[in-house]
């Protein structure tokens, strides 16, 4: 083991497989995380630990972990005094934010958080659902949910639940009247480790290969080959915030043209430019753009 070492805390959970499929894009071997809490990752200066993301941020913030990940939904419910290193745009099913709802049954004729006066509302997000009712003016009895809070919809008056693509809550017949918050996931540091020089730069780091890795996952590269004559026309198809590399080729009379652009976009180019006169066109995949 190395004598300089980060300790880094890894969400166990909804967001495990996510962080260690991310980890692995971004040039990291990671094994043995389906059977300790204590995955091995190839890299003698990183310790890797297995937490639940709601405990997170008081570890980072105590100092018994230098760094982790966790939702920025669990930071503010704690409360934690810690360094936020980057935000990370990925999350268990999407790249999407995901949101702590305020649900009710449909049948249940409420339309607006101010009819719940009175009531009890049954959630895991406790501290951020109590202040959000108070900053309302609302009097309600604020529950902790140990899991399936949909189910406790109907045995209670309302419920907050954390929903990415709102699925769950409509297969369970409820209707959303508010969201109390929109959380993604964060990189965060403790405000001791973000001073020490080593740990510092190792966060950072982490934090640059990560969001390269993020960054390509919805960009590809595209190759093709472009007579000269053509090159003016061609050019002018591409993405105007481009710079492409253009090279020369042992045929004189062409160029080879090479660019980063989304997988999207590529869609309604690749034709164009085919139509305009490229050949020998490909895209390939991309494992980290650094911008």
């Amino acid at each position: 083991m190395s004598e300089k070492l980060l300790k880094l805390g890894i969400p166990k959970g909804s967001l495990q497989k996510a962080t260690f499929d991310l980890f692995e894009r971004a040039g990291f071997n990671v094994t043995g995380f389906d059977r300790s809490y204590f995955p091995r990752i190839d890299d003698p200066q990183i310790q890797l630990i297995m937490l639940r993301a709601q405990e997170m941020s008081r570890y980072v913030e105590d100092g018994v972990l230098d760094a982790g990940f966790t939702g920025y939904d669990w930071i503010r419910e704690n409360n934690s005094d810690v360094h936020e290193v980057c935000e990370l745009q990925y999350s268990k099913a999407t790249s999407n934010p995901t949101r702590w709802v305020l649900a009710v049954p449909n049948e249940s004729g409420i339309e607006k958080p101010e009819e719940l006066e009175g009531g009890i509302i049954a959630t895991e997000l406790v501290d951020a659902t109590r202040r959000y009712f108070e900053e309302k003016g609302i009097n309600v009895k604020v529950e902790f949910s140990w899991g399936a809070t949909e189910v406790k919809a109907r045995l209670v008056n309302g419920i907050v639940e954390l929903t990415e693509t709102g699925s769950s809550i409509k297969a369970n017949n409820l209707k959303i009247i508010d969201t109390l918050m929109t959380s993604t996931t964060r990189f965060i540091a403790n405000n001791d480790a973000w001073a020490d020089d080593f740990k510092k730069q190792k966060i950072e780091s982490i934090a640059i290969l990560l969001n390269a890795a993020i960054d390509a996952k919805t960009l590809v590269g595209l190759k093709m080959n472009v007579l000269k004559d053509s090159l003016e026309a061609i050019l002018k198809l591409l993405p105007a915030e481009k710079s492409p590399t253009v090279a020369s080729l042992a045929d004189e009379q062409y160029v080879a043209i090479e660019i980063i652009i989304s997988e999207k976009d590529g869609r309604e180019l690749i034709p164009a430019l085919k139509r305009a006169g490229a050949s020998g066109i490909f895209t390939y995949s991309l494992n980290n753009v650094i911008h």
